[in-house]
């Protein structure tokens, strides 16, 4: 008899979301592929086998009775890397100040690029992987990582050696974004700046990123200047992704059908004709319900019409100083109850298509034989729970890479 690492076994549900190569869409983003009272076979940091009943010597048996296990969630849009809080913004919030009105008293994202171009790199470095243990802890065991609180040379390098380093030394991975059109700094035009992210920032970009991003919307980056960016990312080996929407429908959507972007994310204003367009090119919809969330909006991005048009959807924290949450549970929860997506769907979307929409479908978000064992254990009896007993972390075990970590 075979001898394996670990032995998961009686779980109550084993969710594997199996059967599929491709992002989910429509009644597939409901299909996990449960099975009951399974195991989960892992050796040499793989699973090397899924059903009932499993029949293994195992260094490590753990009893799953009366829990889910899963794929490990995988956050496919975050800002993990910056310095400086920003909780005094919530008083502002709170009288009703808009983004805009707080941007103008001192906050918002110039605040994170102050701060962040102060910090040392062995401080973002300390801070950085604090989130990351966090997020860890509740169940993520990828995620991505994009740049974009330096807007300077200088310090998105910086940032981008920090979140590759960071992918060294910690137990999850990270995929790595350059997010050099984040904002236009204060001591440039736009036009100008376009032309330093094009012409010094991303030369410089050669193993340090895989997609490259840009934030298009009104008094940001228009869609000329997003589109001139995401071509010259492609020239230099990068996947466009872009954050498209959010504030005002700008187009965004359709752009990022029209420069073949892995995914568009955000996406609450997007016109139907844009959608229609990513639904017929699957362009993941990348959706943070945790955004609209802290900023107390009413308007969450249009999830159910997203699915029936058949666009495949998939869920992110956008962890950031303006959504400061590492819970992919409570994303799951946000989706459940604010976007009226189905338990089902919101799993699918929190793992399978989000690992989708940074490339790692291949080997990750699924539990499948001979992908990498990223595996959690939920002290909950089934996958519904997740939605329904909300605010506490069901998650009860992690494995990545087939360790416990």
């Amino acid at each position: 008899m075979e001898t394996v690492d670990i032995l998961i076994k009686n779980a109550n549900e084993i969710v594997t979301l199996k059967g599929s190569d491709k992002p989910r869409t429509k009644k597939q983003m409901n299909d996990l592929s449960i099975i009951q009272n399974g195991s989960i076979a892992v050796k040499d940091g793989k699973i090397i086998d899924v059903g009932k009943n499993l029949n293994y010597n195992a260094k490590n048996v753990i009893d799953a009775s009366g829990k889910t296990v899963m794929p490990g969630f995988v956050d496919p849009h975050t800002h993990v890397v910056f310095a400086g809080s920003r909780e005094f913004e919530l008083d502002m919030k709170l009288k009703g100040l808009s983004y805009m009105d707080i941007l103008k008293k001192g906050g918002g994202i110039f605040y994170t690029v102050n701060e962040t171009r102060k910090a040392t790199e062995g401080e973002l470095l300390k801070q950085s992987k604090n989130r990351l243990d966090s997020m860890l802890v509740h169940g993520t065991t990828t995620c991505e990582a994009k740049s974009g609180y330096g807007l300077d040379t200088k310090t998105e390098l910086k940032i981008l050696k920090i979140q590759k380093k960071l992918d060294e030394i910690h137990k999850m991975d990270i995929v790595s974004t350059f997010l050099g059109a984040h904002a236009v700094p204060k001591e440039h035009g736009t036009d100008e700046y376009v032309d330093i992210v094009i012409d010094e920032m991303l030369p410089r970009m050669n193993g340090l990123a895989r997609f490259c991003d840009v934030f298009c919307e009104k008094d940001v980056f228009t869609v000329g200047q997003s589109r001139k960016i995401l071509e010259a990312g492609k020239r230099f080996g990068l996947t466009p992704k872009i954050h498209a929407d959010e504030i005002v429908d700008t187009g965004g959507a359709m752009l990022a059908v029209q420069v073949g972007a892995i995914s568009a994310d955000h996406l609450l204003m997007s016109s139907d004709e844009g959608l229609k367009q990513m639904a017929n090119k699957s362009v993941i919809g990348v959706l943070l319900p945790g955004t609209p969330f802290c900023l107390m909006q009413d308007t969450y991005a249009p999830a159910r019409k997203m699915i029936e048009l058949g666009i495949p959807v998939a869920l992110a924290t956008d962890m950031n100083p303006n959504c400061w949450t590492e819970n992919m549970q409570f994303i799951i929860q946000l989706a459940c109850l604010n976007m009226k997506m189905t338990p089902a769907e919101a799993i699918t979307a929190a793992t399978f298509n989000a690992a989708c929409a940074i490339g790692r479908n291949a080997i990750v978000g699924s539990l499948e034989k001979g992908k990498q064992a990223d595996i959690i254990i939920l002290d909950c009896p089934n996958h519904k729970f997740i939605p329904y007993h909300f605010g506490v972390n069901l998650v009860e075990t992690v494995i990545k890479n087939g360790r416990i970590v």
